[in-house]
């Protein structure tokens, strides 16, 4: 098979597209890719998983792992087929299966999808024979999957691949491949956004905005660096605003449920493309004195919403007593939260500095807790367990509300 040559590739990316073709690099197992977000390293990095099959392999099997089936599909599958198709390659997708079976001059191969959500996904991957896996995403996956992945490549010939955006320096990948890239047999490349020619710079400079501290230093300089310090340092008083004037076109509430530990209740109002928290019931019972049940809870839910017609409740996924006390009365839909802090928090830090959300003035005890929500600073990125009941509901909002484009389920009230 030919090398491809595209004009528009940069350097670094064509790298990585014949990096397995090049003689200097035959003993190499693996290819790493980390670095910026935006910086083209996905889409290069599956264009050469591909092109590498089809040089090496005929009726064998190989793997693509996202965190969740869905990204890998939207990350590297979405985007891929037209330009394989293109080139002469014909595809059939199996969604039932995940399976993509791919036909190219005579060979034929197949890639299954695999997520690697939590430790229990290895358990998906156990008992086949691969050729190859490409990890989008690795750093978000857990140590047992992507070790078990690793552990099918048994054919002759296998390689991995792997790409990611830095996340926190002890981190077992950082630690485990990153640092020892020379006894695993991995050619190492780092990238920035400026390593993407199809981005322009106007692009690039919104970008750098979104971000600041440790996460500019991850996601715009590619650096693995550990938090410190406030969650969301950039939002002051000035970050606050006044509660718009109907009429709204949507209304919904996220909650973070507590008994023991303080309930925050938000109530949010869209307008013009922009979720507002205009009011909000926060209950700690510890202050109060007593805690309440979750009737009790229910009957602040209603005099929150005061009548409005609202999309849904997004509630804390634990909170599974009080999903179904809200059922029960059948008044409001009801969305368990995707729970997920990590990437919550770097979408709330994006909703919040882009403008898709705005908090207002009266939302005391939000304001409250974004000036001392903070890191722990003892190892993984996770925020101090203290001041983070709002900071929750927050976070619920924007990931299954806000960006309810990917996976957002809404369960019907009974009437």
């Amino acid at each position: 098979m030919k090398k491809m040559r595209v004009k528009s590739f940069s350097k670094k990316q064509l790298t990585v597209l014949n990096w397995w073709a090049e003689p200097d690099n035959l003993e190499k197992q693996a290819i790493i890719c980390d670095g910026a977000v935006r910086s083209g390293k996905t889409f290069c990095m599956s264009l050469s998983f591909i092109l590498w099959i089809f040089n090496t392999f005929n009726d064998k099997s190989f793997a693509i792992c996202g965190k969740t089936i869905r990204s890998a599909r939207r990350n590297i599958i979405v985007p891929i087929i037209p330009v394989l198709k293109t080139l002469g390659f014909s595809i059939v997708e199996k969604l039932s299966e995940n399976l993509l079976i791919i036909e190219f001059r005579g060979r034929t191969n197949r890639i299954y999808l695999f997520g690697g959500r939590d430790e229990g996904s290895a358990s998906h991957i156990q008992g086949m024979t691969l050729g190859g896996v490409l990890f989008d995403e690795v750093a978000l996956m857990p140590r047992s999957f992507v070790e078990q992945a690793l552990a099918r490549c048994s054919l002759e010939k296998s390689r991995y691949w792997f790409n990611c955006n830095p996340e926190y320096p002890a981190h077992w990948f950082y630690k485990n491949w990153i640092q020892k890239r020379e006894s695993k047999k991995a050619l190492y490349l780092h990238f920035t956004m400026r390593d993407n020619p199809s981005l322009s710079e106007k692009t690039i400079e919104r970008y750098e905005s979104l971000y600041s501290g440790a996460f500019y230093q991850r996601f715009i300089l590619g650096k693995w660096v550990a938090v410190s310090g406030a969650v969301y340092p950039f939002m002051k008083d000035s970050s606050f605003v006044k509660v718009p004037e109907k009429p709204f076109d949507e209304y919904a509430v996220s909650i973070d449920y507590g008994t023991v530990n303080p309930a925050s209740f938000g109530l949010w109002a869209l307008k013009k493309n922009v979720w507002y928290r205009i009011d909000e019931s926060y209950f700690d019972s510890r202050r109060e004195g007593r805690q309440r049940t979750d009737e009790e809870h229910y009957k602040a839910l209603r005099e929150l919403i005061g009548g409005r017609k609202i999309s849904t409740v997004v509630v804390d996924p634990s909170a599974a007593s009080f999903i179904q006390t809200i059922r029960r009365h059948g008044e409001y839909s009801v969305t368990p939260a995707s729970n997920d802090v990590r990437n919550g928090i770097r979408e709330t830090t994006t909703a919040l500095k882009e403008g898709r959300i705005k908090i207002c003035e009266n939302c005391a005890d939000s304001i409250r807790e974004f000036s001392l929500y903070r890191w722990d600073e003892r190892g993984e990125d996770r925020p101090v367990k203290e001041n983070d009941h709002a900071m929750d509901d927050i976070r619920y909002f924007v990931s299954t509300v806000l960006n309810r484009g990917d996976g957002f389920t809404a369960i019907a009230a009974r009437r």
